[in-house]
């Protein structure tokens, strides 16, 4: 391991001085609530009696002594979500694991799990961002009945893990590992799925043939397997210490993925009994945690879902991480893997290249990643430099992982990066704040100074592009979208008219203060707009032709009009009462006024 980088390390000290009384007031918050003994050992007779009332017998004779741990089952399963329907018999193998050595465990809550995949383009889109903090408290809820030593949460996509966290941390003295279910096997590849995608946005291709590249490519039990938000999740939960070393990407339903299951309940009974090994998760994610996860997020080129969900998750943690960290480390973490968008593999490529050992071993060697942390394996991030494997008795291990990429097209050393920085940017200027992410950007399009054409719904997008307006060089401003107006949707439904505006010859951009998240790509999208339009924000000043500067090498996102004219505008309004009411939204009204601004999580908690 070599000594850390400088900038990490004073990014680190900034960042543990700046959250100083918060992370105190914290950490003394989930001392206070530990106590000694089990906890269920605090309750009533009567408390107690309905906590095992429905167990057998063996079961409900441990849990009356009192003496063992009882671990909480948090589960995200439903099985219209390919990512968490192998999470259906999770729950019964939780249990006999735990009967077998000796304790306990019971299912204390599920969680709803939506798939953004689905709801793409849809009204049920709006919603998706504030399930993170639906999902949140009802892990709080779940675990609220002082019943629980240890917890064990299932879930992998996009709001979903983060939500469980935050939710986890509101009760960080109970010790917790994450358990991941896997990728889907390799479908067609996301280059195909992408040209059909581009080809019927052009007409070129039926709606058959495109719902043919779809299926072809979600196609099975497992994660989606290009590199978004839900992989970013694996990523991030493996690099911070929350799951066992290499469980990211195993796939579903498979001896390793069932023994790594097993061990993980065993690891947190460990975790969760007293003594030396008793370990609150509270105290795992602390400031070297987070960020050891912006710099995994940097050397992969992950998720910018990530730039809201992370400050949200350090803010559960009493910890004040801000966009200036992320861009201060992005300075720094080269870019060490190249999976789709921002490449032509999927993560079971990458897993199958070296993964997320490889991808720790270069980053501990080059001094970028912080070693000395605490972890659910107990040891430090060097323990995540190996791999697990069966033995032919069935036993697991872990080996140290190879040293070689297994794909240098996919994967690679920290001393041969694919770019220097972890293509995630941040851009400031007279619009605001935002965030951009270039890694699959190509360079003569990493500043666009273009003619505004001014947006309050994406479908206008494309029914502009359909009448042929839009063959010109411009920038498509996307306003009304963030988390006040009507949640933050995700925009992947411009990706394919505006990547074929693009290989057209045309130079154009996008901003917005929506979202794009993971699956973004090659066309430049200055996004998560801060002030937003709907809190009187600068995007809600620009024109139809007022010149947009979006400019990735200096860091700047401006509008090039005189000042004083710019700030004597009076901001546009819309009407957003469709977006607001009906298809379950109204009940998100709270979220929507209390949600605050994209850099500092978008969420109400």
């Amino acid at each position: 391991m070599s000594v850390l980088h400088p900038v990490i390390a004073e990014v680190t000290e900034r960042l543990r001085e700046r959250s100083r009384d918060s992370r105190a007031a914290y950490l003394s918050r989930i001392d206070a609530a530990q106590g000694n003994g089990t906890h269920r050992e605090r309750l009533s007779c009567g408390n107690l009696a309905h906590g095992f009332a429905a167990c057998g017998t063996d079961d409900k004779q441990r849990l009356r002594e009192g003496h063992t741990p009882n671990l909480a089952i948090i589960n995200a399963y439903n099985d219209m979500l390919s990512a968490h329907q192998p999470y259906e018999r999770y729950p019964e193998l939780i249990r006999k694991v735990a009967r077998e050595a000796g304790i306990t465990a019971q299912m204390a809550g599920g969680v709803p799990a939506m798939c953004d995949g689905i709801t793409q383009g849809r009204s049920g889109m709006e919603l998706s961002l504030f399930s993170r903090d639906l999902i949140a408290m009802a892990t709080a809820v779940s675990l609220s009945h002082d019943m629980f030593d240890g917890a064990l949460y299932l879930g992998i996509c996009d709001k979903i893990v983060p939500g469980l966290l935050i939710g986890a941390l509101s009760f960080g003295h109970l010790p917790g590992l994450f358990i991941p279910s896997g990728p889907m096997p390799s479908g067609i590849s996301n280059e195909q799925k992408s040209k059909v995608r581009q080809a019927y946005a052009e007409g070129k291709a039926t709606k058959a043939e495109l719902l043919e590249a779809e299926a072809g490519s979600y196609h099975a039990a497992g994660t989606c397997t290009f590199y978004g938000t839900a992989n970013s999740n694996q990523m991030l939960m493996e690099i911070m210490g929350l799951h066992l070393p290499g469980a990211s990407f195993v796939a579903p339903d498979t001896p390793l993925r069932d023994a790594l299951t097993r061990e993980a309940v065993l690891r947190v009974a460990e975790l969760s009994a007293p003594g030396s090994s008793h370990l609150p998760l509270g105290h795992i994610i602390d400031e070297r945690a987070i960020v050891n996860g912006v710099i995994g997020l940097h050397a992969t080129g992950g998720s910018t879902n990530h730039l809201l969900h992370l400050v949200a998750i350090a803010r559960g943690a009493g910890i004040e991480l801000r966009w200036d960290d992320f861009d201060a480390l992005s300075a720094v973490v080269p870019l060490l893997a190249r999976v789709y968008p921002n490449g032509y593999a999927d993560v079971n490529q990458f897993h199958e290249a070296g993964g997320m050992g490889f991808l720790i071993d270069q980053l501990l060697c080059a001094g970028l990643l912080h070693g000395d942390v605490r972890t659910v394996f107990g040891t430090g991030m060097d323990g995540y430099t190996q791999v697990p494997q069966l033995e032919e008795d069935g036993r697991l291990v872990w080996k140290p992982v190879s040293r070689e990429s297994g794909n240098r097209g996919v994967l690679r050393g920290a001393a041969e990066p694919f770019r220097a920085d972890g293509g995630l940017r941040m851009l400031s200027g007279n619009l605001g704040r935002a965030v951009i992410k270039v890694s699959s950007v190509p360079d003569d399009r990493l500043v666009i100074e273009a003619p505004a054409i001014v947006f309050h719904d994406q479908d206008d997008v494309r029914k502009a592009f359909e009448r042929g307006e839009l063959n010109r060089d411009f920038v498509a401003v996307v306003r009304f979208q963030g988390p006040q107006a009507i949640g933050m949707p995700e925009l992947h439904k411009l990706t394919p008219t505006l990547a074929v505006l693009q290989d057209r010859g045309h130079r154009i951009a996008l901003l917005t203060d929506g979202r794009m998240s993971g699956a973004s790509g090659r066309v430049p999208a200055a996004i998560h707009v801060t002030p937003e339009a709907q809190d009187g924000g600068a995007i809600a000043r620009i024109r139809d032709g007022d010149i947009v500067r979006v400019d990735a090498v200096h860091g700047r996102l401006e509008v090039l009009v005189e000042a004083a004219e710019f700030a004597a505008r009076e901001p546009a309004t819309a009407d957003l009462s469709a977006h607001q009411y009906g298809m379950g939204r109204e009940l998100f009204g709270l979220f929507r006024r209390a949600a605050t601004t994209a850099d500092l999580g978008a969420g109400v908690l």
